[in-house]
């Protein structure tokens, strides 16, 4: 297919070792997995060995551009030669990037900013989510690199946060929008992340003065742990398109989104003020775990899947575009960074 806002511009690409100046739609073709959807948009070169930050960073304007139109392109065949190239190429679209701070999730310093995506058993799913919606502070952007896909299964689906929104029930929509979202956290050793991995921090001072900043109540108590209570962004605007978006994780860290048995495992051993993670309305009251699900099931029905390529590069806006991870079998590597931070911090 062509794209008009592709053809357009003229580039300077580079294939092995010449540099070439060529017309943009003679360099590069673009495509969509399905006819019927324009998520992600696919972009592949027509010649051997382009490399992907080189191009990029002739490409800015271009990228950005149909990033905003499509909430998400795949560069499949490019040229990327290790994890500090993909780092070369956010930054070529995006600027510096950002540390990945004030975790949720287990991951591993790879070089530079880039980081192993989520290490959660393979077993397991990933919900639909935006990266740190929990928070009120996320990256604009963010991107991954597939260096070793799985044997099976491990495909990152991705989702329009616009079309989340908007199929949610209004009064549903409107009552999140009204009171916003809770996020309790217990941080304890050897109990989902403790408090060091999540703030990056051994130091105490640092973790209640990053708290203090980002309107995050905190408590220590027993045994070096600590409690922290942050009322977040149920929904969210662009700043660039002016769109709504569903943007929170309460479906992650809410009780009900673990499997029955392990849910009942905890709360066996923990009252529900000390489970590890757990979401509420801004106000303090239960979220209905019947409303919940609603949500997670219009993830589901909006969960767009493909097989990752190895060298594949996924460039999302993170407030347009949701994402998760399936299952899988064998070894699977995926690399991500994030870049372009934005504060909602009122």
């Amino acid at each position: 297919m062509n794209n008009p806002e592709i053809k357009k511009t003229s580039i300077k690409g580079i294939t092995k070792r010449q540099s070439i100046s060529i017309d943009t739609a003679n360099l590069i073709n673009v495509e969509y997995f399905q006819p019927d959807k324009s998520l992600p948009l696919i972009v592949k070169p027509t010649v051997e060995g382009l490399n992907i930050a080189a191009w990029a960073k002739n490409n800015q304007q271009l990228i950005q551009t149909n990033l905003l139109k499509h909430g998400g392109i795949l560069f499949r065949n490019f040229q990327v030669n290790g994890a500090a190239e993909f780092e070369l190429f956010i930054q070529a679209i995006a600027g510096n990037l950002l540390e990945y701070s004030y975790r949720s999730t287990p991951r591993h310093h790879v070089s530079g900013k880039i980081y192993t995506s989520t290490e959660y058993p393979a077993e397991e799913s990933i919900p639909l989510h935006n990266e740190m919606s929990y928070s009120c502070n996320w990256p604009m952007k963010i991107c991954f690199h597939c260096v070793q896909p799985a044997k099976a299964g491990g495909q990152t689906p991705i989702a329009d946060s616009r079309k989340v929104f908007q199929r949610i029930d209004p009064s549903i929509r409107e009552k999140f929008q009204q009171k916003k979202v809770m996020y309790v956290r217990n941080y304890r050793q050897k109990l989902d992340l403790p408090w060091q991995d999540v703030f990056q921090t051994n130091s105490k001072i640092e973790v209640e003065n990053y708290c203090r900043k980002n309107n995050i109540e905190y408590e220590w108590y027993e045994q070096d742990s600590l409690k922290t209570r942050q009322i977040c962004q149920a929904v969210s605007t662009h700043p660039q398109t002016n769109e709504i978006v569903w943007f929170n994780q309460a479906h992650l860290f809410h009780i009900s989104s673990l499997n029955p048995t392990v849910r009942e495992g905890i709360l066996a051993g923990f009252k529900e003020e000390d489970l590890p993670r757990n979401a509420y309305y801004g106000d303090g009251s239960p979220i209905e775990t019947s409303v919940l699900d609603i949500i997670r099931e219009i993830y589901q029905q909006e969960a767009i899947t493909f097989p990752w390529q190895a060298g594949d590069v996924l460039l999302l806006d993170n407030m347009l575009t949701c994402h998760g991870r399936t299952p899988f079998i064998g070894s699977r590597k995926v690399l991500a960074g994030m870049a372009e931070s934005l504060s909602n911090n009122n």
